[in-house]
């Protein structure tokens, strides 16, 4: 999965352009409940302009709330004017670079805005990742790292008739032992499933119904 999977396009995003005073931001960051917005030039990409850089500029010049927010530009404060994605990044990568930023703009060739990928969205799309919108039973197990054991998983789900909604490991290095939680539509066969898994070598570590 790709950051243009999850980008909310241009014409829905709410922007400003370089030339408008930070009046004019603050009021649409006011309005629509956000705390950033990109920063245009045209339909270029010139950088984004966040509720807190405003008031940090404000305390950092001194002077009247008035005149700052009249006679100050969105492109007088903007911040990451070279940070920005082009939609090919993969999906997960983001998740770093938005852990302390709302936003990130993504754009195409000549720097033109294409849309937003916002934290919100990236934290949504791990949640599908982990099943959490659907209900069935949540199984996380340990399992001794070694080839074909994600294979023999599958292998006794299928057995089963276990209908999995969502599967993901963790423990991505050379440790002996992996974790991994699976989620799967609640039936009858779950104990016998769950007590199949552990005398395939699987180790329970919890089951839960959510």
């Amino acid at each position: 999965m790709f950051v243009k999977n999850s980008m909310i396009p241009k014409h829905g995003c709410i922007t400003i352009q370089e030339d408008e005073t930070l009046q004019t931001a603050l009021e649409k960051l006011e309005e629509h409940k956000i705390d950033a917005l990109p920063v245009l030039k045209g339909e270029q990409y010139a950088g984004i302009v966040t509720r807190y850089h405003i008031y940090e500029s404000f305390f950092s010049k001194g002077g009247s709330k008035e005149d700052y927010l009249n006679n100050t530009l969105a492109k007088d404060i903007v911040t990451f004017v070279d940070k920005y994605l082009e939609g090919s990044e993969v999906f997960e990568n983001t998740l770093l670079e938005l852990k302390d930023f709302p936003l990130l703009a993504v754009v195409g060739p000549n720097q033109k805005f294409l849309g937003i990928v916002t934290r919100f969205d990236v934290l949504a799309q791990f949640q599908s990742a982990f099943g959490t919108n659907r209900p069935g039973v949540r199984i996380a197990f340990t399992s001794v790292e070694s080839e074909g054991r994600i294979a023999r998983l599958a292998e006794i789900a299928h057995q089963f008739h276990e209908h999995i909604i969502s599967l993901v490991t963790f423990d991505e290095t050379d440790k002996l032992v992996r974790r991994i939680v699976m989620k799967v539509e609640k039936n009858e066969n779950i104990d016998k499933f769950t007590k199949k898994l552990e005398s395939s070598g699987f180790r329970i570590i919890s089951i839960q119904e959510m």
